[in-house]
């Protein structure tokens, strides 16, 4: 998975052609692939109130490959967290829309290039204008899906799907397991992991361990505890869209709260999901109630941390195997 690749910035092409006449709309999103899903519904939203408008999204520069894979004909400009993009001597843009978050890094990065009209939250800086106070406890699709909101935006919080990937990678019945995640605080224990991927097997499902080529030696681990054949232990091996394939194919994805558990929510897939620091409430399934759990203690702490948060660590593998079982056992048929 490539949520924690960094390359180096890029400069935007300068336009062309028709492309001389059109005014910029230009948004920062820097974060990761959950980052990316959950401002799905509002790039959508800007697309529809936007259409003559040259679409430029700022972030890591595999989020060319995730505009793709979610529908979305954005350009894609590369830049490392909340700093300004590469304007390479471009007319300020007409708009520059802070999706990025709460501090005022984002606000200011905008700023910078001087755009015609800069929407953030109120509460961002200096740098802010008019715009709708940071609430904390909503939901991170609706947070940004207010904020266009409040600017005459019509958004729809639960356009969250993603077209099928072309050529699905799952065979029938596959159960993905991803135990890897960015921080420690958020990564269940791998024996844990292990445990759980032996259940599904039991209950006759193909399990294979996913994870970024950084996470090889944790899903390693977890797969040769399992008993799993080495084959099934793809971590490393797949790029964002083979990745994308597996989960919309898979029949139960099981994970912690990372930028897998996004794309279940984005495919549709069923899913399994461990939180810890983070609540659901904010970060978990934004639809599809029926098909995902969410396990939590119900308590909130540093996901940057790299200790194992106390609440994830709460969390057993009887509670994670039931819920698979509870899972599968109500979805349509079609799924069993």
């Amino acid at each position: 998975m490539a949520e924690d690749h960094v390359v180096p910035p890029a400069a935007v092409p300068r336009p062309v052609g028709p492309d001389r006449e059109r005014p910029i709309l230009l948004v920062l999103r820097a974060r990761g692939i959950g980052g990316f899903a959950t401002t799905v519904p509002a790039l959508r939203a800007l697309d529809r109130a936007f259409p003559r408008h040259r679409r430029i999204l700022a972030g890591p520069a595999y989020y060319g490959e995730l505009l793709a894979l979610a529908g979305l004909t954005w350009e894609a400009v590369a830049t490392d967290g909340p700093h300004p993009p590469p304007w390479d001597g471009l007319d300020p843009p007409d708009l520059a829309v802070d999706l990025h978050g709460r501090g005022p890094q984002g606000a200011r990065a905008l700023a910078a290039l001087h755009p015609r009209r800069l929407w953030t939250h109120r509460d961002a800086g200096e740098t802010a204008v008019r715009g709708p106070a940071w609430a904390e406890e909503l939901h991170e699709v609706d947070r940004w899906c207010r904020l266009l909101s409040y600017h005459g935006v019509v958004t729809d919080p639960e356009d969250l799907r993603w077209p099928a990937p072309v050529g699905g990678a799952s065979p029938a019945g596959t159960a993905v397991v991803h135990p890897g995640a960015s921080s420690g605080a958020r990564r269940w224990p791998e024996p844990r992991f292990a445990e759980v991927a032996r259940h599904l097997r039991g209950r006759g499902l193909r399990v294979v361990v996913t994870g970024s080529a950084e996470e090889r030696g944790i899903a390693e681990r977890v797969a040769r505890a399992a008993g799993l054949a080495p084959q099934e232990d793809l971590a490393g091996a797949t790029g964002l869209s083979q990745l994308a394939g597996l989960v919309a194919e898979a029949h139960l994805v099981v994970c912690g709260d990372t930028g897998v558990a996004h794309l279940a929510t984005a495919y549709g897939t069923p899913s399994v999901v461990l939180f810890g620091p983070s609540s659901p409430r904010v970060w978990g399934p934004r639809l599809d109630a029926d098909r995902h759990r969410c396990l939590w203690a119900g308590a909130t702490g540093d996901p940057h941390s790299d200790r194992l948060d106390p609440g994830l660590a709460s969390i057993t593998v009887d509670e994670v195997a039931a819920a698979c079982d509870d899972l599968l056992a109500a979805l349509p048929r079609a799924w069993r």
